[in-house]
């Protein structure tokens, strides 16, 4: 019984797959061809005729290749970022570890363990910025926030913050009472 069952789903196995041709449309032949008359663009083109249902050939069609041009505009923005917008978390936080922090930090990981956020701390003042770890007590737990830099002003915390986007995305900005 086992046997026919088996040899049963391999069978459709086989059918499944055997049954999945795949099929060239109209339009991947038209843009194959579209791209051979633009490599060809100097040579003289050959009529493209066109086919009514009955397939018979009407009347020629002449096909001019289109040559995109492309503009590339560049703007310099003069004006300083305006960092206005950029929401901040206020919370009660020691440092742990590193130095004092300033008014804005700019935070990159959060972690229950610290022997984690101490990891993140040191691949960050190995990178070359001036990482420290801090503690806030969130729900009656302990959380370990690592800092990647400490400022002044919101704006350059923001400033900061915008430039570590790209390696650490959830970077999120800290006012500490």
């Amino acid at each position: 019984m086992k046997k026919f069952f088996f040899m049963g789903v391999a069978l459709c196995v086989a059918f499944a797959f055997t049954s999945c041709k795949s099929s060239e449309s109209a339009y991947k032949k038209a843009y194959e061809k579209a791209q051979a008359a633009s490599q060809y663009t100097g040579q003289q083109q050959t009529p493209t005729y066109v086919q009514n249902n009955s397939g018979q050939q009407t009347t020629p069609v002449e096909v001019t290749p289109v040559n995109p041009t492309t503009t590339t505009t560049t703007t310099i923005n003069t004006q300083p970022a305006n960092y206005d917008n950029v929401s901040v978390r206020t919370e009660n936080v020691e440092v742990v570890s590193g130095s004092a922090l300033r008014a804005y930090s700019v935070v990159v990981g959060s972690f229950s363990v610290q022997s984690n956020a101490s990891g993140l701390k040191t691949k960050l003042t190995n990178a070359g910025y001036s990482a420290r770890v801090v503690k806030a007590r969130v729900n009656n737990a302990d959380w370990y926030r690592v800092v990647a830099g400490s400022y002044d002003t919101k704006n350059e915390a923001a400033s900061f913050r915008a430039s570590l986007l790209g390696s650490y995305p959830d970077a999120w900005l800290l006012y500490s009472k």
